[in-house]
């Protein structure tokens, strides 16, 4: 049985103008029901959001949506989730997605997709967890912020022992398949401001 019960899946609340990006949410979805793997994401039924959640429910899998109460009507409550939270705002959001799930997923999306992963990738540069996150690169779609990270740390913005900790994956069963292999083989350290690259 995978040490990994829950995964917490970044992704837009916009299906995006290629295809793949959904059609990539849908087998993710389905890759984590097949594996056991709870969904935790926030909340909304649009867009990949939605995407990603009914395809976990449809393949008989758990969903915990997570959403602030000024965002029910905008992103459209899943009404068919196992489990919904609703809090007061963004930042309690935030917090319980990452006290419920064993990894990181991010799909496609905009500016709030973008500020979670990297919220995320900042807590694990700086030691404060050793949670594996993964870029799922439909279309190639997270290369210029790969491309960014190269550009930080050839400019000496991200510095030898400090970093920016992450997997990269082109296909959802490779998604799963990586953060399980990550988490296997991820060890407790006495020095958690040290963080190396997977």
């Amino acid at each position: 049985m995978t040490a990994i019960r829950s995964i917490c899946v970044y992704c837009g609340s916009a299906s995006g103008m290629d295809p793949t990006f959904a059609s990539d949410a849908t087998a993710l979805g389905r890759a984590m029901a097949d594996a056991g793997i709870r969904l935790i994401y926030g909340g909304g039924n649009i867009g990949l959001m939605g995407t990603v959640a009914r395809a976990v429910l449809e393949a008989g899998g758990e969903v915990t949506g997570v959403i602030p109460t000024f965002l029910k009507d905008r992103e459209i409550l899943l009404e068919e989730a196992q489990e919904t939270i609703v809090v007061p705002d963004m930042h309690s959001r935030k917090q319980i997605m990452y006290e419920r799930a064993d990894a990181f997923i991010a799909l496609p999306g905009g500016i709030g997709t973008l500020e979670e992963l990297v919220e995320q990738l900042t807590w694990s540069q700086l030691g404060r967890h050793t949670k594996p996150i993964l870029l799922l690169n439909t279309q190639n779609f997270w290369q210029p912020l790969l491309d960014l990270f190269a550009h930080m740390s050839q400019s000496g913005f991200i510095r030898p022992g400090l970093e920016v900790r992450y997997l990269v994956a082109d296909s959802a069963r490779d998604a799963i398949t990586q953060i399980e292999a990550a988490v296997s083989t991820t060890t407790p350290r006495e020095d958690a401001a040290i963080v190396t690259q997977f």
